[in-house]
């Protein structure tokens, strides 16, 4: 009986432990992030946008794939502007664009069930024609959605614990 309350509380303990650090999941402090942002909710420009979404996530995963450190991810962002907006002007035609790429506003959003905080973060963004409509964005380093998104299988994390439970109870 003692040995199977010891294995509740522990579960309970477990449990709680995992909830809070997924509550608590946040983007790290120097992280970089990436935004592209629609002209209009209009059907078309959101098609563009996301085009060049999917550009700019293939070309960056390549990029920063093999780097270590923010600075050296911050460097070779910078020295890549050319060739964003290269990829940017072919996808988007003869609509007007901005690339930028410094501290910039994001607002709130929710990701996975995290909400992360509206402010300004080191970023590189694209603004197509007015940008008044949708916009996607995720962390360009740590490579975080990129990840995600460039064919890599997702990976299983898997708890001593609940390995041990499961084995022998």
């Amino acid at each position: 009986m003692k040995k199977v309350l010891l294995v509740v509380i522990i579960m309970v303990i477990y449990m709680m432990i995992g909830h809070i650090a997924v509550e608590s999941e946040l983007i790290p402090d120097d992280a970089i992030r990436i935004r592209v942002i629609a002209s209009s909710d209009d059907k078309n420009d959101q098609e563009v946008k996301l085009e060049i979404k999917k550009e700019l996530e293939t070309y960056f995963f390549n990029l920063l794939k093999d780097i270590k450190g923010v600075s050296n991810a911050s460097s070779m962002i910078k020295n890549s502007i050319p060739e964003v907006e290269e990829i940017v002007s072919s996808i988007a035609k003869n609509n007007n664009f901005d690339v930028n790429y410094g501290m910039n506003y994001f607002p709130a959003k929710e990701y996975k069930g995290v909400t992360y905080k509206e402010g300004y973060y080191e970023s590189l963004v694209v603004t197509l024609g007015k940008g008044n409509g949708q916009n996607w964005w995720c962390v360009l380093f740590p490579p975080l959605c990129l990840l995600e998104n460039n064919g890599m299988e997702e990976v299983e994390y898997r708890s001593f614990v609940a390995d041990f439970v499961k084995k022998y109870f």
